[in-house]
């Protein structure tokens, strides 16, 4: 099993942390689906990372998918199995997701030549990112854990959502939600989230 995509992809660490915190065995190949020569697009015709390879010529894609197929991989998953721990998961999941979505596209527009760039996007996007901080500090109960007494998918996407927050919009979230931020200082120091942190990632 391969699993394609850049080291600096929050959706590909989604699934590069699981993997690890699974003790999967696939390959990580270092794939950036944005050159023109990229073989991406073969792999996944909406030409985005991750990709994974669970078979010669078969593929999965989009970072939900990969890091679902992978959690149950095993038939042991992760996520809680009562429905309302499941679907707290999911709650704060769509949460990291939305963060992830934000910051890259304030991102993406902030590399507009400056005089294309549009302002009000890149406040709009901001907007977004603190909202759901905002959110997440409100529900979170201040433990170890977003939804139980364990490790689960939600800690995984919104510790990667937030540290992908550090690496390009990086500000002072911390001081608005102090809850969140202790939990978050907990689920990073996390082996798994060490061994995948992207190249020139500055811790803050």
């Amino acid at each position: 099993m391969k699993l394609y995509g850049s080291p600096a992809s929050p959706y590909a660490r989604k699934a590069r942390v699981l993997i690890r915190e699974k003790h999967i065995p696939c390959e990580f190949v270092v794939e950036d689906p944005w050159p023109a020569d990229s073989r991406i697009p073969e792999r996944n015709p909406l030409g985005k990372v991750p990709v994974l390879e669970i078979a010669p010529g078969s593929y999965l894609f989009e970072s939900p998918l990969v890091v679902h197929y992978l959690d149950n991989l095993d038939g042991e998953s992760i996520d809680p199995r009562d429905a309302a721990g499941y679907w707290q998961s999911q709650w704060w999941q769509a949460l990291g997701n939305g963060i992830i979505d934000a910051v890259i596209a304030r991102l993406l527009e902030t590399r507009r030549p400056e005089d294309k760039q549009m302002p009000e996007k890149i406040a709009r996007e901001e907007a977004r990112v603190r909202r759901a901080v905002d959110l997440g500090e409100k529900t979170t109960k201040g433990g170890g854990f977003l939804v139980g007494e364990r490790f689960t998918l939600a800690d995984l996407v919104l510790g990667v959502a937030l540290q992908y927050t550090d690496f390009r919009y990086a500000h002072d979230w911390r001081s608005r939600a102090p809850r969140l931020a202790r939990w978050h200082a907990g689920i990073t120091r996390r082996p798994s989230f060490e061994e995948t942190l992207p190249p020139g990632f500055v811790k803050p």
